[in-house]
């Protein structure tokens, strides 16, 4: 019986961690720290390292991508390296700002922030508005695209977790 709550408990805590993850949140550390949780009160009897150890690096992925997908998209719609920094500033200053509002203001606030940080970045250049709303556009993009990315990653996240509380 006990076993069967704590699973509960791990199915209610990836949910809640998946949830975060569009919303800017660190859902995926959530969902990892739920993991090792579970296997802590189970004296890891079926959550092993190899487990924990592929959810961990899954989270770190989701990161990486994060920062560098609205980074990279802006410079490939013709933004300077500027405007990639800008994206990767603006994104997560949007997220940070757009926490107040309920539910989607910091997923708003990401992908806001992205566009216009990139645009004011590549404004701020010396080739003023040439790129400019390309750039930004390519950031907004590109923060789609890593969120897309992270959702799918803490969907396998799940997957790993509650398989090996079933299988194990």
């Amino acid at each position: 019986m006990a076993d069967a709550m704590l699973s509960l408990l791990l199915a209610l805590v990836l949910l809640a961690g998946l949830a975060l993850v569009p919303l800017g949140l660190p859902g995926l550390w959530v969902m990892v720290l739920g993991i090792i949780g579970y296997g802590w009160l189970t004296d890891f009897q079926t959550i092993g390292a190899g487990a924990i150890g592929t959810t961990v690096g899954l989270a770190f992925l989701g990161e990486v991508i994060e920062f560098w997908v609205g980074y990279r998209y802006a410079q490939k719609f013709g933004g300077s390296r500027r405007a990639g920094w800008g994206a990767l500033v603006g994104g997560l200053a949007g997220a940070g700002l757009g926490v107040p509002v309920p539910i989607l203001g910091s997923v708003i606030g990401s992908f806001l922030g992205a566009f216009a940080g990139a645009v004011l970045f590549e404004l701020a250049g010396p080739d003023g508005y040439g790129n400019a709303l390309a750039a930004g556009w390519g950031a907004l993009l590109g923060r789609i695209w890593a969120t897309a990315c992270k959702t799918a990653l803490g969907l396998a996240i799940a997957v790993i977790g509650l398989g090996a509380v079933l299988v194990g």
